[in-house]
């Protein structure tokens, strides 16, 4: 018993590394998601087309490839960074760009009454962006912003692929040591799932929240 407990502070120890993994990925996707997703419905032709080429080079290759890149490729030319600023980074750049699709979808879904109204008051377009048109799109957007999140969750089990110490990692040293694969495997998928439960909870209290002032206000 006492030895289980050892390995179950070894797993509980990477479900700390998997919860900063998905919170800094997730923070750095949805900057990056709002910059290209904005990008994407600019008026500007060469923002759209640097906005357009990310996220379909983002979507259109595997995360594996780009953590690969991010960790052992970039300091062919320069740039090192740590197991967790690669997981990160390859986490953050490819949920960010299916999350910058979300921005454009939700942006495009507001009535054209509301742009026209923004018109009427003389709003810049910044200004019509800012007090308008992105409060009421937020809204649409989180139920899947929080599936974005979770797939993020799950996907942090690349990162023991570069030897970063997350559940996945954990799990499998703990296999190695007992040669029991149930256990470690089992505790670890009841751990993603709780932590998936608490981003879905999350979400939907805060759409709640937020959709109590925009009733009756989107179209």
């Amino acid at each position: 018993m006492e030895m289980w407990l050892g390995y179950l502070q070894l797993i509980l120890q990477g479900a700390v590394v998997t919860i900063k993994l998905t919170v800094y990925g997730c923070a750095f996707a949805l900057v990056v998601a709002f910059i290209a997703g904005l990008g994407r419905v600019s008026s500007n032709w060469l923002i759209r087309a640097v906005a357009t080429t990310y996220v379909e080079f983002f979507r259109g290759t595997s995360i594996f490839v780009q953590l690969f890149w991010a960790y052992y490729v970039l300091p062919l030319m320069g740039i090192t960074l740590t197991e967790m600023q690669a997981g990160v980074l390859a986490l953050g750049l490819n949920v960010g760009a299916y999350g910058a699709e979300v921005v454009r979808g939700a942006v495009r879904a507001i009535g054209r009454e509301q742009h026209e109204a923004c018109v009427a008051l003389n709003l810049t377009k910044w200004q019509s962006m800012r007090h308008i048109i992105l409060p009421q799109a937020f809204v649409v957007m989180l139920p899947t912003f929080g599936n974005n999140a979770i797939e993020l969750l799950k996907a942090t089990a690349i990162v023991s692929l570069i030897s970063l110490a997350d559940m996945t990692f954990q799990a499998q040293v703990v296999r190695s040591q007992t040669g029991n694969t149930a256990i470690p495997f089992i505790t670890i998928l009841l751990l993603y799932f709780a932590i998936a439960s608490v981003i879905s909870f999350g979400v939907r209290t805060l759409e709640k929240r937020l959709s109590r002032g925009l009733d009756g206000v989107r179209a």
